[in-house]
Protein backbone atom coordinates (compact mmCIF):
# COMPACT_ATOMS: atom_id res chain seq x y z
CA UNK A 1 0.00 0.00 0.00
CA UNK A 2 1.50 3.29 -1.40
CA UNK A 3 2.80 5.80 1.80
CA UNK A 4 0.21 7.97 1.42
CA UNK A 5 -2.64 6.13 1.89
CA UNK A 6 -1.97 4.74 4.53
CA UNK A 7 -1.17 8.50 6.04
CA UNK A 8 -4.35 9.24 4.97
CA UNK A 9 -5.96 5.92 6.52
CA UNK A 10 -4.14 6.65 9.54
CA UNK A 11 -4.98 10.96 9.87
CA UNK A 12 -8.63 9.74 9.36
CA UNK A 13 -8.79 6.86 12.14
CA UNK A 14 -7.34 9.29 14.26
CA UNK A 15 -9.25 11.90 13.73
CA UNK A 16 -12.36 9.03 14.60
CA UNK A 17 -11.19 8.48 17.48
CA UNK A 18 -10.66 12.00 18.56
CA UNK A 19 -14.33 12.44 17.76
CA UNK A 20 -15.34 8.94 19.75
CA UNK A 21 -13.52 9.94 22.55
CA UNK A 22 -15.17 13.42 22.73
CA UNK A 23 -18.27 12.36 22.34
CA UNK A 24 -17.74 9.99 24.82
CA UNK A 25 -16.35 12.48 27.40
CA UNK A 26 -19.01 14.80 27.10
CA UNK A 27 -21.70 11.61 27.57
CA UNK A 28 -19.56 11.68 31.47
CA UNK A 29 -19.09 14.52 32.07
CA UNK A 30 -23.35 15.04 31.50
CA UNK A 31 -23.61 12.03 33.89
CA UNK A 32 -21.56 13.19 36.68
CA UNK A 33 -23.92 16.59 36.74
CA UNK A 34 -26.85 14.22 36.46
CA UNK A 35 -25.75 12.41 39.54
CA UNK A 36 -24.38 15.88 41.03
CA UNK A 37 -27.94 17.43 40.66
CA UNK A 38 -30.09 14.35 41.85
CA UNK A 39 -27.55 13.21 44.95
CA UNK A 40 -29.10 17.71 45.91
CA UNK A 41 -32.53 16.43 45.58
CA UNK A 42 -34.45 15.81 48.25
CA UNK A 43 -36.68 12.70 48.20
CA UNK A 44 -40.76 13.35 48.27
CA UNK A 45 -43.01 11.10 50.79
CA UNK A 46 -46.37 10.91 49.45
CA UNK A 47 -48.47 8.68 47.76
CA UNK A 48 -47.11 7.62 43.93
CA UNK A 49 -49.03 6.14 41.54
CA UNK A 50 -47.17 3.87 38.64
CA UNK A 51 -49.25 3.51 35.60
CA UNK A 52 -47.52 1.06 33.97
CA UNK A 53 -48.02 -0.26 30.09
CA UNK A 54 -47.82 -3.60 30.20
CA UNK A 55 -47.75 -4.38 26.44
CA UNK A 56 -43.81 -2.90 26.57
CA UNK A 57 -41.47 -6.24 26.26
CA UNK A 58 -39.41 -4.92 29.81
CA UNK A 59 -42.68 -3.89 31.87
CA UNK A 60 -42.67 -6.90 33.88
CA UNK A 61 -38.73 -6.29 34.86
CA UNK A 62 -39.46 -2.68 35.38
CA UNK A 63 -42.07 -3.13 37.58
CA UNK A 64 -40.22 -5.49 39.61
CA UNK A 65 -37.09 -2.71 39.89
CA UNK A 66 -39.94 -0.02 40.43
CA UNK A 67 -41.00 -2.08 44.04
CA UNK A 68 -37.36 -2.53 44.70
CA UNK A 69 -36.36 1.02 44.61
CA UNK A 70 -39.49 2.21 46.19
CA UNK A 71 -38.74 -0.38 49.38
CA UNK A 72 -34.87 0.63 49.47
CA UNK A 73 -36.37 4.55 49.53
CA UNK A 74 -38.92 4.05 52.02
CA UNK A 75 -41.49 4.83 50.24
CA UNK A 76 -45.03 2.83 51.58
CA UNK A 77 -47.45 4.47 49.76
CA UNK A 78 -47.18 3.19 46.14
CA UNK A 79 -49.61 0.98 43.96
CA UNK A 80 -49.56 0.24 40.71
CA UNK A 81 -52.41 0.51 37.97
CA UNK A 82 -52.03 -1.54 34.18
CA UNK A 83 -53.25 0.25 31.13
CA UNK A 84 -55.14 -2.55 28.99
CA UNK A 85 -57.26 -2.24 25.44
CA UNK A 86 -60.30 -0.70 27.06
CA UNK A 87 -58.07 0.76 29.69
CA UNK A 88 -55.66 3.53 28.55
CA UNK A 89 -53.62 5.96 30.39
CA UNK A 90 -56.09 8.39 30.85
CA UNK A 91 -58.47 6.07 32.54
CA UNK A 92 -55.62 4.99 34.74
CA UNK A 93 -54.96 8.36 35.63
CA UNK A 94 -58.13 9.26 36.65
CA UNK A 95 -58.71 6.48 38.96
CA UNK A 96 -55.61 7.22 40.35
CA UNK A 97 -56.40 10.29 41.25
CA UNK A 98 -59.41 9.10 42.76
CA UNK A 99 -57.28 6.98 45.01
CA UNK A 100 -55.83 9.80 46.16
CA UNK A 101 -52.67 9.81 44.35
CA UNK A 102 -49.89 12.85 45.04
CA UNK A 103 -48.04 12.15 41.95
CA UNK A 104 -48.67 9.93 39.17
CA UNK A 105 -46.00 8.09 36.98
CA UNK A 106 -45.99 7.05 33.55
CA UNK A 107 -44.13 3.97 32.95
CA UNK A 108 -44.29 3.76 28.92
CA UNK A 109 -43.61 5.45 26.12
CA UNK A 110 -44.89 8.50 24.78
CA UNK A 111 -48.53 7.37 24.24
CA UNK A 112 -48.63 6.29 27.61
CA UNK A 113 -46.85 9.46 28.62
CA UNK A 114 -49.63 11.58 26.93
CA UNK A 115 -52.63 10.24 28.25
CA UNK A 116 -51.95 10.17 31.48
CA UNK A 117 -50.33 13.84 31.22
CA UNK A 118 -54.05 14.50 29.46
CA UNK A 119 -55.61 13.76 32.70
CA UNK A 120 -52.79 14.91 34.84
CA UNK A 121 -52.98 18.30 33.42
CA UNK A 122 -54.66 21.16 35.40
CA UNK A 123 -54.97 19.62 38.91
CA UNK A 124 -52.35 20.51 40.46
CA UNK A 125 -50.62 17.12 40.82
CA UNK A 126 -47.13 16.53 39.76
CA UNK A 127 -46.41 14.13 36.40
CA UNK A 128 -43.38 11.70 36.97
CA UNK A 129 -41.55 10.09 33.92
CA UNK A 130 -39.72 6.05 33.45
CA UNK A 131 -39.24 6.21 29.49
CA UNK A 132 -39.79 2.28 28.10
CA UNK A 133 -40.69 3.32 24.85
CA UNK A 134 -39.19 3.32 21.33
CA UNK A 135 -38.87 6.94 20.96
CA UNK A 136 -39.52 8.76 24.33
CA UNK A 137 -39.24 11.74 22.74
CA UNK A 138 -40.84 13.94 25.52
CA UNK A 139 -38.49 12.70 27.99
CA UNK A 140 -35.80 13.50 25.89
CA UNK A 141 -36.87 17.17 25.47
CA UNK A 142 -37.46 17.07 29.64
CA UNK A 143 -33.89 15.88 30.04
CA UNK A 144 -35.16 12.56 31.60
CA UNK A 145 -32.72 9.35 31.60
CA UNK A 146 -34.11 7.18 29.03
CA UNK A 147 -31.18 4.67 29.86
CA UNK A 148 -31.15 4.80 33.56
CA UNK A 149 -33.89 3.48 35.59
CA UNK A 150 -32.35 4.50 38.65
CA UNK A 151 -31.51 7.99 37.96
CA UNK A 152 -35.42 8.33 35.82
CA UNK A 153 -36.89 6.77 39.46
CA UNK A 154 -34.91 9.42 41.57
CA UNK A 155 -36.41 12.51 39.23
CA UNK A 156 -40.02 11.34 39.61
CA UNK A 157 -39.83 10.61 43.05
CA UNK A 158 -37.87 13.41 44.84
CA UNK A 159 -38.75 17.41 44.44
CA UNK A 160 -37.92 19.22 41.41
CA UNK A 161 -40.51 19.89 38.87
CA UNK A 162 -41.13 22.47 35.57
CA UNK A 163 -44.48 24.06 34.34
CA UNK A 164 -45.08 22.76 30.77
CA UNK A 165 -47.69 23.54 28.25
CA UNK A 166 -50.42 20.92 27.18
CA UNK A 167 -51.87 20.74 23.33
CA UNK A 168 -54.94 19.74 22.29
CA UNK A 169 -56.45 18.21 19.22
CA UNK A 170 -59.98 17.97 19.45
CA UNK A 171 -62.25 16.40 16.73
CA UNK A 172 -65.10 18.80 16.30
CA UNK A 173 -67.30 16.00 14.04
CA UNK A 174 -66.96 13.36 16.74
CA UNK A 175 -70.26 14.26 18.72
CA UNK A 176 -69.29 11.40 21.43
CA UNK A 177 -65.69 13.41 22.46
CA UNK A 178 -65.87 14.79 25.93
CA UNK A 179 -62.17 15.88 25.98
CA UNK A 180 -59.63 16.82 22.94
CA UNK A 181 -56.70 15.02 23.30
CA UNK A 182 -53.80 15.68 24.65
CA UNK A 183 -50.52 15.82 22.63
CA UNK A 184 -46.89 16.64 24.13
CA UNK A 185 -44.75 16.77 21.14
CA UNK A 186 -46.34 17.06 17.63
CA UNK A 187 -49.51 16.71 16.27
CA UNK A 188 -50.96 16.16 13.06
CA UNK A 189 -52.94 15.14 9.88
CA UNK A 190 -52.22 14.39 6.55
CA UNK A 191 -48.72 12.55 5.62
CA UNK A 192 -47.47 12.41 8.82
CA UNK A 193 -50.39 10.90 10.05
CA UNK A 194 -50.14 8.50 7.28
CA UNK A 195 -46.83 7.63 7.51
CA UNK A 196 -47.54 6.40 11.19
CA UNK A 197 -50.95 4.60 10.72
CA UNK A 198 -48.98 2.65 8.01
CA UNK A 199 -45.71 2.13 10.21
CA UNK A 200 -45.11 -1.86 10.93
CA UNK A 201 -45.04 -2.49 14.21
CA UNK A 202 -42.65 -5.05 14.11
CA UNK A 203 -40.26 -3.27 12.06
CA UNK A 204 -40.75 -0.39 14.60
CA UNK A 205 -39.70 -2.71 17.40
CA UNK A 206 -36.30 -3.58 15.27
CA UNK A 207 -35.14 -0.21 13.90
CA UNK A 208 -36.85 1.66 16.24
CA UNK A 209 -38.25 5.21 14.73
CA UNK A 210 -36.14 4.89 11.21
CA UNK A 211 -39.23 2.34 10.59
CA UNK A 212 -41.82 5.69 10.33
CA UNK A 213 -39.39 6.39 6.91
CA UNK A 214 -39.51 3.06 5.76
CA UNK A 215 -43.72 4.03 5.67
CA UNK A 216 -43.39 7.27 4.50
CA UNK A 217 -41.81 6.20 0.84
CA UNK A 218 -44.85 3.85 0.73
CA UNK A 219 -47.08 6.77 0.95
CA UNK A 220 -44.92 9.18 -0.87
CA UNK A 221 -47.70 9.88 -3.71
CA UNK A 222 -50.44 10.03 -1.35
CA UNK A 223 -52.96 13.02 -2.90
CA UNK A 224 -52.53 16.32 -1.20
CA UNK A 225 -55.08 17.92 1.25
CA UNK A 226 -57.50 20.87 1.10
CA UNK A 227 -59.25 23.04 3.53
CA UNK A 228 -59.82 26.05 5.16
CA UNK A 229 -57.59 27.16 8.31
CA UNK A 230 -58.06 29.84 10.78
CA UNK A 231 -54.66 30.51 13.29
CA UNK A 232 -55.45 32.94 15.90
CA UNK A 233 -52.76 34.41 18.00
CA UNK A 234 -51.24 34.75 21.58
CA UNK A 235 -53.14 38.47 20.67
CA UNK A 236 -56.64 37.07 20.29
CA UNK A 237 -56.32 37.88 16.47
CA UNK A 238 -57.59 35.57 13.67
CA UNK A 239 -56.14 34.93 10.29
CA UNK A 240 -58.14 32.57 7.95
CA UNK A 241 -56.34 31.06 4.57
CA UNK A 242 -59.09 29.48 2.35
CA UNK A 243 -58.42 26.57 -0.06
CA UNK A 244 -54.87 25.81 1.60
CA UNK A 245 -53.09 22.93 -0.11
CA UNK A 246 -50.72 20.43 2.10
CA UNK A 247 -49.07 17.43 2.23
CA UNK A 248 -49.15 18.21 5.76
CA UNK A 249 -50.75 20.19 9.25
CA UNK A 250 -48.94 19.92 12.14
CA UNK A 251 -48.88 21.61 15.62
CA UNK A 252 -46.01 21.07 17.84
CA UNK A 253 -45.03 21.57 21.33
CA UNK A 254 -41.58 20.13 21.27
CA UNK A 255 -39.98 20.04 17.93
CA UNK A 256 -37.32 17.87 18.55
CA UNK A 257 -37.02 14.48 17.05
CA UNK A 258 -34.21 12.00 16.74
CA UNK A 259 -31.23 13.67 14.84
CA UNK A 260 -33.88 16.71 12.92
CA UNK A 261 -35.46 19.94 13.92
CA UNK A 262 -39.05 19.69 12.34
CA UNK A 263 -39.58 23.07 14.14
CA UNK A 264 -36.54 24.99 15.54
CA UNK A 265 -38.68 27.67 17.69
CA UNK A 266 -41.35 25.43 19.75
CA UNK A 267 -41.06 25.88 22.84
CA UNK A 268 -42.65 23.54 25.70
CA UNK A 269 -43.39 26.77 28.22
CA UNK A 270 -43.92 29.72 25.45
CA UNK A 271 -47.65 28.98 25.87
CA UNK A 272 -48.51 28.95 21.80
CA UNK A 273 -48.25 25.94 19.52
CA UNK A 274 -46.00 26.29 16.38
CA UNK A 275 -48.02 25.34 13.10
CA UNK A 276 -46.38 24.24 10.31
CA UNK A 277 -47.74 23.66 6.93
CA UNK A 278 -45.88 21.54 4.22
CA UNK A 279 -45.89 20.97 0.98
CA UNK A 280 -44.09 19.42 -2.35
CA UNK A 281 -44.45 19.34 -5.87
CA UNK A 282 -42.97 17.72 -8.52
CA UNK A 283 -42.80 14.20 -7.08
CA UNK A 284 -39.25 12.87 -6.28
CA UNK A 285 -37.98 16.54 -6.56
CA UNK A 286 -40.07 17.69 -4.23
CA UNK A 287 -39.76 15.46 -1.43
CA UNK A 288 -35.74 16.01 -1.83
CA UNK A 289 -35.93 19.25 -1.05
CA UNK A 290 -38.22 18.88 1.56
CA UNK A 291 -35.63 16.35 2.92
CA UNK A 292 -33.19 19.71 2.57
CA UNK A 293 -35.06 22.22 3.97
CA UNK A 294 -35.65 19.59 7.25
CA UNK A 295 -31.57 19.21 7.30
CA UNK A 296 -31.56 22.95 6.60
CA UNK A 297 -33.88 23.79 9.98
CA UNK A 298 -31.63 21.18 11.91
CA UNK A 299 -28.55 23.28 11.16
CA UNK A 300 -29.32 26.59 11.02
CA UNK A 301 -31.70 26.38 14.10
CA UNK A 302 -34.39 28.36 11.94
CA UNK A 303 -37.80 27.50 10.94
CA UNK A 304 -38.56 27.33 7.38
CA UNK A 305 -37.29 26.02 3.61
CA UNK A 306 -33.98 26.16 2.60
CA UNK A 307 -32.65 28.97 -0.19
CA UNK A 308 -32.10 26.48 -2.26
CA UNK A 309 -35.63 24.76 -2.09
CA UNK A 310 -37.62 25.00 -5.24
CA UNK A 311 -40.29 22.52 -5.18
CA UNK A 312 -41.01 22.35 -1.26
CA UNK A 313 -42.25 24.77 0.94
CA UNK A 314 -41.99 24.37 4.95
CA UNK A 315 -44.45 27.50 6.45
CA UNK A 316 -44.22 28.17 9.67
CA UNK A 317 -47.03 30.19 12.08
CA UNK A 318 -47.37 30.71 15.59
CA UNK A 319 -50.64 30.67 17.92
CA UNK A 320 -53.13 30.04 20.56
CA UNK A 321 -54.87 27.84 18.24
CA UNK A 322 -55.94 26.16 14.50
CA UNK A 323 -59.24 25.03 13.64
CA UNK A 324 -59.57 23.67 10.09
CA UNK A 325 -62.12 22.84 7.79
CA UNK A 326 -61.41 20.32 5.17
CA UNK A 327 -62.77 19.24 2.35
CA UNK A 328 -62.34 14.93 2.83
CA UNK A 329 -61.53 13.16 6.21
CA UNK A 330 -57.97 13.03 6.81
CA UNK A 331 -56.56 10.54 9.39
CA UNK A 332 -54.96 12.36 12.42
CA UNK A 333 -52.02 11.93 15.19
CA UNK A 334 -51.25 12.85 18.58
CA UNK A 335 -47.85 12.33 19.23
CA UNK A 336 -48.00 9.05 17.51
CA UNK A 337 -51.07 7.75 18.77
CA UNK A 338 -53.44 7.17 15.68
CA UNK A 339 -56.94 9.08 16.00
CA UNK A 340 -60.29 9.04 13.34
CA UNK A 341 -60.45 10.30 10.12
CA UNK A 342 -61.70 13.95 10.72
CA UNK A 343 -62.94 16.84 8.18
CA UNK A 344 -63.41 19.36 11.39
CA UNK A 345 -60.47 19.93 14.14
CA UNK A 346 -59.27 22.15 15.96
CA UNK A 347 -55.34 22.95 17.81
CA UNK A 348 -55.42 24.24 21.37
CA UNK A 349 -52.91 24.67 23.94
CA UNK A 350 -53.20 24.81 27.78
CA UNK A 351 -50.82 27.09 29.19
CA UNK A 352 -48.40 25.66 31.56
CA UNK A 353 -50.86 23.45 32.63
CA UNK A 354 -49.12 20.49 33.20
CA UNK A 355 -45.92 19.86 36.37
CA UNK A 356 -43.59 17.35 35.30
CA UNK A 357 -40.95 15.80 37.35
CA UNK A 358 -37.37 16.89 35.81
CA UNK A 359 -33.84 17.07 36.35
CA UNK A 360 -33.73 20.69 35.82
CA UNK A 361 -36.16 22.41 37.57
CA UNK A 362 -38.08 25.68 36.70
CA UNK A 363 -36.68 28.07 39.83
CA UNK A 364 -40.04 30.05 39.95
CA UNK A 365 -41.53 26.23 41.07
CA UNK A 366 -42.09 25.62 44.86
CA UNK A 367 -40.09 22.99 46.61
CA UNK A 368 -43.05 20.63 46.63
CA UNK A 369 -43.09 20.27 42.82
CA UNK A 370 -46.78 20.56 43.35
CA UNK A 371 -48.91 23.67 41.98
CA UNK A 372 -52.54 24.62 42.09
CA UNK A 373 -55.04 23.87 39.20
CA UNK A 374 -54.72 26.40 36.69
CA UNK A 375 -57.62 27.67 34.52
CA UNK A 376 -57.24 29.99 31.67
Amino acid sequence: MPKPVVITIAAIAFVLVLIIAAVLAVRLYRRRRLVERLDARDDDQVHYAFIVNPSKPQAAERKRHIKRFCAAKGLTEVEFIETRLDKDGRACALEALRNGADVIVAVGGDGTVRTVASAVSGTGHALGIIPIGTGNLFARNMGIPVDDIDAALTVATSHGSRHVDVGRLTLLDDRNADHGHAFLIIAGIGFDAVMIGDTDPELKKNISWLAYFVSGVKNLFAPKYRGNVTITSADGSTHTISGLAFRTFMAGNCGQIPVFSLMPDASYDDGILDFEVIDTSGGLLGWANLFGDVVHQTISGKAGSSPLSTNSTIDQIQGVSAEIMLEKPVLAQVDGDMLPATKHLRFDVERKSLCVRVPEVDPDLSVTGIIPTIKD
